[in-house]
């Protein structure tokens, strides 16, 4: 048996278009999810598998950012996975208490696995969340750096 190294490379670009498009989904408020959805021609109907559910997650961390890690504390996600009526199976995690976050951010993702939707819905949806929390994320650092202070020590010209 030969393996083709395009069938790693097929997979490797369907994983990293699903990190970037949970990581957009995750990110983006529920209400943005909620008028995302409303402006589709027909909502899909699914199953819950895993009903929304709000649980706690370890946060880890790092000394000196490459350092031992070590605990830092828990945070609260929201959870869900649902099925198509095609068979697709979504999952949505978010941080927080939202549940219909987390059910919106499931059902986007088994959306956007359909070939026939996946590459529409990114364009619609994905990519102007995207561009929406790039922006956020540039202004919110443009605030901060404004109020960033540069300490320095002088040396003193005394003997």
């Amino acid at each position: 048996m030969t393996l083709d190294s395009n069938a790693f490379d097929s997979n490797n670009e369907n994983i990293q278009a699903r990190k970037h498009w949970m990581s957009v989904l995750a990110r983006a408020e529920a209400s943005q999810l909620e008028q995302a959805l409303s402006e589709l021609e027909a909502a899909p109907k699914y199953m819950h598998l895993r009903p929304p559910e709000i649980g706690m997650a370890m946060v880890r961390g790092r000394a000196d950012a490459k350092g031992d890690r070590f605990n830092l504390g828990e945070m609260t996600i929201s959870r869900c996975s649902i099925r198509l009526e095609d068979g697709l199976v979504g999952h949505g995690y978010v941080t927080g208490r939202n549940k219909r976050h987390a059910e919106l951010a499931a059902l986007f993702d088994a959306m956007l696995q359909a070939p026939g939707n996946g590459p529409v819905l990114t364009e619609s949806v994905i990519e102007p969340l995207h561009a929406i929390q790039v922006e956020k994320r540039q202004t919110d650092s443009a605030k901060t750096a404004a109020t960033k202070v540069n300490f320095f020590t002088m040396v003193r010209g005394e003997d």
